[in-house]
């Protein structure tokens, strides 16, 4: 088993370019577990954790509704947004400038074949980074992803997930509001739920920007541990 993780930061990337990145490495992955199996072969397949941030950009899972996106395409174009249905697992979310956007790309077969474990694992990453900026942050019943305030009327989600998997290879993944203008939420229903807000650190933390890069090494700290990898 492979435990070593691949790390590339993308930095500011279109998301159709992101995308169709993520779903190259995830083929070539796939691919070779296909090769092994047909060929009786042990070659070590790769993993990877792709750090990107996305221009303005709206993306609709294969589970969503598009009536939970509140822009026409005139609308879209005037606030500098894109909009992509895409195959990954969960409603309508919103990415750009100031979020942390983590895509891990890894062989489930490398770490632990449990894709509900997998998705835990994610998220109780994000809750002990949150943590050490002193937010105590949890998890929302039958709600993927990072939420403060869970199960009081002023209930926030911070961070957002989906992901696909297939022959136990993952692809899509996070979306951590760092600097996020929260605004371009008001363009959507945020994970089809209505009634929820969301928040972003550097609004819980009362201040104007929040190192990025740091929340960054918090995160590659909190997934080393958890996965039990190393990253290179």
């Amino acid at each position: 088993m492979n435990k070593k993780i691949q790390l590339q930061d993308l930095g500011q990337k279109d998301y159709k370019a992101a995308w169709e990145y993520q779903e190259e490495l995830f083929k070539d992955i796939v691919d070779l577990k296909i090769k092994n199996r047909r060929e009786e072969l042990e070659l070590e397949t790769p993993n990877y954790l792709l750090f990107v941030e996305h221009p303005h950009v709206y993306t609709l899972g294969k589970s969503g509704y598009l009536e939970n996106l509140l822009l026409n395409e005139k609308q879209l174009e005037a606030k500098g947004a894109t909009f992509y249905k895409i195959n990954r697992g969960g409603d309508i979310t919103y990415h750009g400038p100031g979020q942390i956007v983590g895509y891990p790309i890894l062989d489930l077969e490398n770490f632990f074949t449990d894709i509900h474990k997998y998705l835990r694992f994610l998220e109780e990453c994000i809750i002990l980074t949150l943590k050490e900026y002193g937010l105590e942050c949890g998890r929302s019943d039958g709600e993927t992803g990072v939420w403060l305030g869970v199960g009081t009327p002023f209930a926030r989600k911070i961070c957002a997930l989906g992901v696909r998997a297939s022959r136990w290879v993952t692809m899509h993944g996070f979306a951590l509001n760092v600097n996020v203008d929260l605004g371009y939420f008001d363009n959507i229903i945020p994970c089809g739920i209505r009634g929820k807000a969301v928040t972003s650190l550097n609004v819980e933390l009362s201040t104007e920007k929040v190192d990025e890069e740091e929340v960054k090494s918090k995160i590659i700290k909190h997934l080393t541990n958890l996965f039990e990898a190393e990253f290179v």
